[in-house]
């Protein structure tokens, strides 16, 4: 799910910001060529995600470490469990050390909030689908939704070049300009590939109703009552794909999930989640 050469290009990047010229304490307290062995642990519950990118970092910190799972990505960890273990030079590994926790914990905070939104939601339907948006940490965007994946969730487009999300201030633009909806639309379909998706943000029913008819295939929700949500899925009636949007929060997502819509987006999945706590130690 990963390709391997930017799992190696983020490590290189990651630990040329924090090494600079030189790690000066491990390099001034610690004698060189000293062997050890490091555990990966997690200090509370969580989905665990990121283990190829903290391979890598220690891979190219300490080329001739040795390193081995001790749970897989993508499995619940319980307070204490042990992930991995890397066995090398003692002054190598710390030198990795930071930066393979921050992917660890960063990483598995998005894996950890998504599968507890999946969760949710399925209490109010075993079909919807939970995905993230494009509120992630600039550089990081593919990670963060490599991350949802891993928690359960499914990703919405990945950036502008790749989906047609026709937001509020472009449907302005269009109304300053006297374009009709179905100009507009009617345009995109002879400028598009054919594999390319409309989809329009609304805020009502009557926006709903206008972007079905000029030929959306799929329609935002943003910030609707639950109870607007179930007009709109029983208005569509299955001729569009449907996505709830805005205020998502756990204690909301069943009750908009058991409206009907086929997907619930939530920004928070990438910038709120908490980092997971994670240490890593040498073994005695």
């Amino acid at each position: 799910m990963l390709n391997e050469a930017h799992v190696e290009a983020m490590a290189r990047q990651a630990l040329a910001e924090d090494l600079g010229w030189g790690d000066l304490t491990s390099e001034t307290f610690c004698p060189p060529g000293r062997p050890a062995r490091m555990t990966v642990r997690f200090k509370q519950e969580g989905v665990l995600c990121g283990l190829p990118l903290a391979r890598a970092v220690f891979r190219q910190a300490a080329p001739d470490m040795r390193w081995t799972p001790l749970a897989a990505e993508g499995v619940r960890m319980a307070a204490g469990q042990p992930a991995a273990a890397i066995e090398g030079e003692a002054r190598m590994l710390l030198q990795g050390e930071r930066v393979a926790l921050n992917f660890l914990q960063r990483l598995s905070g998005v894996a950890t909030l998504t599968a507890a939104f999946v969760a949710r939601a399925r209490q109010g339907s075993p079909t919807v689908r939970i995905t993230d948006t494009r509120k992630t940490t600039p550089g990081l965007r593919t990670l963060e939704k490599y991350a949802v994946r891993i928690g359960g969730g499914v990703n919405h487009r990945y950036g502008l070049a790749d989906g047609v999300l026709v937001k509020d201030n472009h449907l302005a633009l269009l109304e300053r300009a006297g374009v009709s909806l179905a100009e507009a639309v009617a345009r995109a379909r002879r400028a598009l590939p054919h594999t390319c998706r409309i989809e329009i943000e609304v805020e009502s029913l009557a926006q709903a109703r206008q972007a079905l008819e000029a030929g959306a295939d799929a329609l935002l929700l943003d910030n609707m009552s639950e109870a607007a949500m179930r007009e709109a899925v029983g208005m569509v009636g299955g001729r569009a794909l449907l996505e709830a949007s805005g205020n998502m929060t756990l204690e909301r997502v069943a009750a908009v999930a058991a409206t009907g819509v086929d997907l619930i987006s939530v920004g928070a999945l990438t910038h709120s989640a908490p980092a997971v706590d994670i240490s890593l130690d040498f073994e005695a």
